[in-house]
């Protein structure tokens, strides 16, 4: 990787994501915790959420991943509370396609994954992106069953 193309992707933009991902730590009396793991980088993201009629309620996440799953995590942590599974299963949909498919980013209030497109070109990257949005999902099925 030349280093213009890793200063691309690893913009200010997503180095200031990754210092202020939102809902870190345990959540103490969660419904659901779930951990992902990439074997590819071996980042790793644990969620930990509570779910009242059909929406997260509360959420906490443990991320202990490279800068790109921190950015997407904290996307994800700052709008994350009050949403169902449809609206967290689309924009997970959303942000795979604007990585594999060259597809615009998520809209609001996840529209800050944008910072993400320069991670297109390196699939390798794409399931540390992804791992949050995995956990979260897994979680809420967890809690709901």
């Amino acid at each position: 990787m030349a280093e213009t193309d890793l200063m691309q992707l690893y913009s200010r933009r997503i180095l200031a994501l990754t210092t202020a991902i939102p809902h870190q730590g345990r959540l103490e009396g969660a419904q659901a915790s779930v951990q992902r793991r990439s074997p590819q980088c071996g980042s790793s993201v644990t969620v930990h959420l509570s779910v009242a009629d059909g929406r997260i309620s509360d959420f906490a996440q443990e991320v202990r991943a490279c800068a790109l799953g921190q950015a997407s995590a904290s996307v994800l942590g700052q709008a994350v509370i009050g949403m169902d599974r449809a609206g967290i299963s689309q924009a997970r949909d959303q942000l795979r396609a604007m990585l594999t498919q060259d597809a615009p980013a998520p809209a609001a209030p996840f529209a800050d994954l944008e910072a993400l497109i320069p991670a297109r070109a390196y699939p390798n990257r794409h399931a540390s992106i992804l791992l949050a949005w995995e956990a979260t999902l897994d979680a809420m099925d967890q809690a709901a069953a």
